[in-house]
């Protein structure tokens, strides 16, 4: 298995940087394939995702915010302002704090010094793991911050600024595949991973995560949303409750595998979260099995690292290197 690994990470960058030490750690002791520095890719491969001017604002808002104000350096930039239902969001304001408004989805994302650059270094780690594949690879393994799964098309949140996961399967679409499966795994819904593909039939969403009836993000992620347009059908959200035991979890996991095999992709995208026992009584053996059941799919696969609690220890380290190591021995 290949590691791609951004080490432009920054604390700056992402509510979760912390994460990569003792992940990349845990790599190297076990051995697990090699760790990689992933070569840059196009804008324009990240344009298959995002809109152009969200890129755009990315890349130029920082330099605009200390043109502003020198004094700007020591400061987050973040909305003063969103376009809400029945308001314009297809016009951009000339002020900077309500463009950012228009572009963020919460208030836990700030703009800092630093965050193209790891968010763009991320991406190229998702693309250049979804390539592997398509040179042979069984397994890849995106270990990059910030988190990606929370990004729409055109806005940012949940710490992170573009959707790598959903960047992994369009390059997957882009070399040749006519069909790939997300499988969503982080104990919060990948709403900006649903957002992308809902109103498509070439790939599948499937997300096991908390009801967002009683957590974030939630105003998605709710069973009765299946997809829209040729989507329709093609997302699965199964919500759980806090504290599910393992045998609740591995048979919602069951329901989302059966659902894969009947979309038969060419290939798999983890979304995988490291928070996962936080929330749901999973062991650490519990998750070598679940690597093996992902292994048991029989399909390429990316694995993408979507960032961990600062507060939760290095244990989710040892879980989230399970999961690989089972994916890797049960071949």
């Amino acid at each position: 298995m290949l590691t791609f690994y951004n080490e432009h990470h920054a604390l700056a960058a992402s509510l979760h940087a912390a994460a990569l030490a003792p992940l990349l750690s845990a790599l190297e002791r076990r051995g697990l394939g090699r760790i990689v520095t992933p070569h840059g890719v196009p804008l324009v491969s990240l344009e298959r995702v995002h809109s152009p001017r969200y890129l755009h604002f990315l890349r130029t808002a920082w330099s605009e915010w200390l043109a502003l104000d020198p004094g700007n350096a020591g400061r987050e930039l973040l909305p003063g302002s969103w376009p809400v239902r029945g308001m314009r969001d297809d016009v951009e304001p000339p002020d900077l704090r309500a463009r950012a408004g228009l572009y963020a989805s919460d208030t836990r994302t700030p703009l800092t010094a630093g965050a193209w650059t790891a968010a763009k270094t991320g991406a190229d780690c998702a693309v250049n793991a979804a390539h592997a594949l398509r040179m042979g690879e069984r397994g890849s393994f995106a270990l990059t911050l910030p988190p990606g799964r929370h990004v729409g098309a055109d806005w940012c949140g949940g710490g992170g600024f573009l959707n790598n996961a959903a960047l992994a399967a369009q390059h997957l679409l882009d070399d040749g595949l006519q069909r790939v499966a997300i499988l969503d795994l982080g104990p919060h819904h990948g709403h900006g991973t649903q957002h992308i593909f809902y109103a498509r039939g070439d790939v599948l969403f499937a997300s096991l995560h908390l009801d967002p009836q009683h957590a974030w993000p939630w105003y998605a992620g709710h069973a009765i949303e299946t997809g829209a347009g040729a989507g329709l059908h093609h997302t699965l959200n199964l919500p759980l409750a806090a504290g599910l035991g393992a045998a609740q979890w591995f048979a919602a996991l069951e329901t989302g595998c059966v659902k894969l095999g009947m979309f038969r992709p060419e290939a798999l995208v983890v979304s995988l979260g490291a928070e996962l026992a936080a929330h749901f009584a999973l062991a650490g053996a519990d998750f070598l099995r679940l690597g093996e059941r992902i292994a048991h799919l029989g399909l390429p696969t990316v694995f993408v690292f979507e960032g961990a609690d600062r507060a939760g220890g290095t244990e989710y380290a040892t879980h989230l290197v399970n999961v690989l190591e089972g994916f890797e021995t049960a071949a």
